[in-house]
């Protein structure tokens, strides 16, 4: 089966078009190191499609690439925008498609990195534009999740898009919010904005798979809890508490804490939540990369074997 796969890899290599490599899968798999290996053996470039990465003020929480990894390879969109920036799937489509055609320029292939699949599916399918909502609708919702809580929110949502509801942060209002007032706006489903014709792109696109066994990923998702918070996460959240109404940090990692601020909740609650916050967005990771046939799966264990693949 392994040889198979590699000769799955090896035949989609195109030697006329251009080759975009997508490194794809669950937080704190080891797509990062994956990503790099393959760069460094393409002499290529890196796009990260981790759209929690994108922040400047973001770094230990959002397990952002250590400085020594930026240093063996040039890295695209980490932490190139503010957090107090306007910043949706929409803008990134098109600044990651200018920037994969600028460098094909100069590279036949070029490596995306993520976890984030629908970031991952603006470049490789294309999304519909989000329609414009009036003030005045996304007022009356936010007033209403303002009076019947959360739990109202999830339950409108699975109610008008089951299907966005499947893989939808749950605990994310914001997300949630936006869901309603597009359906209330305009009788569309936000799932339905997702192109079900694809658009065509002008590169070759392989999509490579990382997986492990889940209590084996769990583990490292704790231990990668324990790292932040030993490298100063919780100051990093401290800093941030003027801007903790901004969307980019209603995030794992970032809101648990600030209940620990707040007097919520102490500091072991606050870290077990993060944890447990965190092994449900694997898990909703994996549910929405399984659906997708044109993944080639590799165990973790397996890295030395895709590299060869790839660059042979």
């Amino acid at each position: 089966m392994m040889i198979l796969l590699m000769k799955k890899i090896v035949n989609m290599m195109s030697s006329i078009n251009k080759n975009l490599i997508i490194i794809l899968g669950p937080t704190a798999i080891g797509k990062t190191a994956l990503a790099i290996k393959i760069a460094q053996e393409l002499n290529t470039e890196i796009l990260s499609s981790d759209s929690r990465q994108f922040y400047k003020e973001l770094s230990i929480g959002t397990a952002t690439p250590s400085l020594k990894e930026l240093e063996k390879i040039k890295h695209h969109f980490i932490q190139h925008i503010s957090i107090k920036e306007k910043y949706n799937i929409g803008k990134f489509e098109k600044e990651a498609l200018l920037k994969i055609k600028d460098l094909f320029k100069t590279h036949n292939n070029v490596v995306m990195v993520g976890g984030s699949g629908l970031y991952i599916d603006a470049i490789c399918k294309g999304i519909d534009a989000i329609p414009e909502i009036p003030s005045d609708i996304r007022q009356k919702i936010n007033s209403e999740f303002e009076e019947k809580g959360l739990e109202w929110l999830q339950n409108k949502v699975q109610e008008i898009d089951p299907e966005y509801f499947q893989y939808v942060d749950k605990k994310n209002p914001q997300r949630l919010i936006r869901a309603v007032e597009i359906f209330t706006g305009t009788s569309k489903k936000i799932s339905s904005l997702h192109k079900k014709k694809n658009k065509k792109r002008d590169f070759n696109i392989i999509k490579i798979g990382i997986q492990m066994e889940r209590e084996i990923l769990y583990n490292r998702i704790n231990n990668r809890v324990d790292k932040m918070i030993e490298n100063g996460l919780i100051d990093e959240v401290k800093n941030l508490i003027s801007y903790r109404k901004y969307n980019a940090l209603n995030t794992v990692g970032y809101k648990e804490l600030f209940d620990y601020i707040d007097g919520e909740n102490n500091l072991e609650n606050s870290i077990s939540m993060i944890k447990q916050n965190t092994r449900r967005l694997a898990k909703r990771q994996i549910t929405w990369f399984k659906k997708d046939k044109e993944i080639i799966w590799f165990n973790e264990n397996e890295f030395d074997l895709v590299t060869s693949s790839i660059v042979k």
